[in-house]
C-alpha cells in the first residue's frame, strides 16, 4: 500500500499542477545549438547559475550545478553576441559566429575597491532593504509580460533519484506595480516516478513552478519580508561585490535570537546605483522541528514524524533597458521521515528550479487559455513518453541537466526501450498463437 505524504511550504502554498501536452513550438526555429561550460579563470571551479544571454534579445539560460549550459539560437541571431555574467565576476562577450558547437568560458573575478563615500552611503542595512522594497514600481517591469520558462523538479530518496519532472511553461507576468498575481500556462511536460524507490511512501511536492515564482521577493515580498516581521530580523552589511563592473551591496539578515517563529536567514545583493535587488540567497531556520513541520507538511500518515532538515532558496534578476525582471530561482528542501519501531530514518530531498528563457511585452492584458492554465489543485500525472524522444523539447531552451539527472534520463530511456521491446515480443507471440 502506498501512503502519500504531500509536502508544501504554506507561504508558497499553491500546488504543483501540470497536464501532459504535445504542443510543439513553431516560431523562432533554431539553427545552432551551443553547449558550454563557465569556470573561474583562476581556480577552474565551475560557476553555477551564471547568466547566458544573447545581446539585443530576451533569449537566455543559466548554467547548471556543473557549470554547464545548453543554448538554442534562432537564425536571426547567428551574428549576435553572447553575454556571460556571474555575480562577483567581470562579464564576457563572445561573438556567436566564432563559436562552433562547444565552448569553455573562463570569467575573471571582479576587483572591488570601495571608497569612503560608497561605504558610508547607507550606514543602516535595514534602511537600505526598505528602500529597495519601495523601488518595485520604479525599477521593475511594469508591463504585462509573457515569459517562457523551463521548470525542473526532482525528488530523491537519500541519494537516489525517485522522481523527475520537467516542463515548459509560460508565465503571465503581471506588472510589478500592481498586486495582481501572476498565472502559469502549461506548454509541454514530462514526468517519471519510480515508486519502488519511494517504498511505501509516495512523496509529492506541492507548489511546483508557483513556489519558484513566489521566490520573486520584489513581486511577492509578503512571503519573506513584511512590515510586521522586518523588526524581527537583524540586518548587517557584508563585504560588497561587483557584477558587470557595477558595485553591489551585500546585506546579511537573520531572525533575532528572541524570536521563536521560524524565519529566514541569508544574503541580499543590491545594486548600489539603483537599489535594485539583483540576487537573493536564503534559507529557513529549521531548528524548531514542530513549527517548521507545520509550515511544510500538508498531509502525512498519522504514525510518521516528518520534519525539514534544510530549506534553501535562491532568486536571480536580470535587467534590460533599465528595467529588472525575475530570471531564475532554485529551491532545495530536505525532509526526514521517522517511523515508529524502525531503526533507520528515511531522508528525502526535493529540488526545483525555473529559468526564464525568453519573454515579450504584451501591451494589452494577456489572454489566458483556460484549458492550458495550471490549477493549484492539480497534481502532475506521469507522462513518460517524452523521455523516449531526444527531440522532445524542440526549439525550446532548457537548463542543461546535471550529471545525476542526465544519468536518470538515460535510465528512464533504457526502461522505456526495454518495455517497448517486451511489448513487441508479446504481440508477436500472440499473433503466432
Amino acid at each position: 500500500m502506498i501512503r502519500a505524504i504531500s509536502l508544501t511550504l504554506r507561504v508558497f502554498s499553491l500546488l504543483l499542477v501540470f497536464s501532459f501536452s504535445t504542443v510543439t513550438a513553431q516560431d523562432k526555429p533554431f539553427v545552432k545549438e551551443i553547449k558550454g561550460e563557465v569556470i573561474d579563470q583562476k581556480t577552474k571551479d565551475a560557476l553555477v547559475f551564471s547568466d547566458i544571454v544573447i545581446a539585443d534579445s530576451n533569449i537566455s539560460t543559466v548554467t547548471n550545478t556543473d557549470g554547464k549550459f545548453l543554448l538554442k539560437i534562432p537564425e536571426t541571431l547567428l551574428n549576435g553576441t553572447l553575454i556571460i555574467s556571474h555575480l562577483g565576476y567581470e562579464k564576457q562577450e563572445i561573438k556567436i559566429s566564432t563559436i562552433e558547437n562547444k565552448i569553455k568560458i573562463a570569467l575573471t573575478p571582479a576587483i572591488t575597491e570601495l571608497t569612503a563615500v560608497e561605504i558610508d552611503t547607507y550606514s543602516d542595512a535595514k534602511t537600505l532593504l526598505e528602500a529597495t522594497l519601495k523601488k518595485k514600481s520604479e525599477l521593475y517591469n511594469n508591463n504585462n509580460t509573457l515569459m517562457t520558462a523551463f521548470y525542473r523538479e526532482t525528488i530523491k530518496k537519500r541519494k537516489r533519484n525517485a522522481s523527475l519532472s520537467e516542463a515548459i511553461v509560460q508565465i503571465h507576468k503581471r506588472p510589478y506595480d500592481t498586486y495582481k498575481r501572476d498565472a502559469i500556462e502549461l506548454i509541454k511536460s514530462r514526468k517519471k516516478t519510480d515508486y519502488t524507490r519511494l517504498d511505501t511512501l509516495a512523496v509529492k511536492l506541492q507548489g511546483g513552478p508557483f513556489s519558484n515564482l513566489y521566490t520573486d521577493i520584489i513581486k511577492y515580498p509578503e512571503y519573506i519580508f513584511t512590515n510586521e516581521n522586518i523588526p524581527f530580523y537583524d540586518f548587517s552589511f557584508d563585504t560588497s561585490t561587483r557584477i558587470n563592473k557595477n558595485l553591489v551591496y551585500v546585506i546579511n539578515f537573520k531572525q533575532k535570537p528572541t524570536v521563536a517563529t521560524p524565519l529566514y536567514y541569508g544574503k541580499l545583493y543590491i545594486d548600489a546605483k539603483t537599489l535594485a535587488l539583483t540576487n537573493a540567497v536564503y534559507s529557513l531556520n529549521v531548528e524548531n522541528k514542530q513549527l517548521t513541520s507545520e509550515m511544510y507538511v500538508r498531509k502525512k500518515p498519522g504514525s510518521a514524524i516528518v520534519y525539514p532538515t534544510q530549506a534553501n532558496y535562491r532568486v536571480n534578476y536580470r535587467t534590460k533597458n533599465g528595467k529588472w525582471h525575475y530570471a531564475y530561482s532554485n529551491i532545495s528542501l530536505s525532509f526526514k521521515v521517522k517511523w515508529p519501531r524502525k531503526l533507520f530514518n528515511n531522508v528525502y530531498t526535493l529540488n526545483s528550479e525555473m529559468a526564464i528563457t525568453d519573454w515579450r511585452i504584451k501591451d494589452e492584458d494577456i489572454e489566458r487559455p483556460r484549458n492550458k492554465m495550471i490549477r493549484p489543485t492539480t497534481i502532475l500525472a506521469d507522462a513518460t513518453s517524452g523521455f523516449s524522444d531526444p527531440k522532445f523539447w524542440g526549439v525550446y531552451n532548457i537548463i542543461e541537466p546535471e550529471k545525476s539527472i542526465e544519468s536518470a534520463i538515460k535510465k528512464i530511456q533504457k526502461q522505456l526501450k526495454k518495455a517497448k521491446e517486451s511489448k513487441r515480443k508479446n504481440n508477436q507471440e500472440t499473433i503466432k498463437a
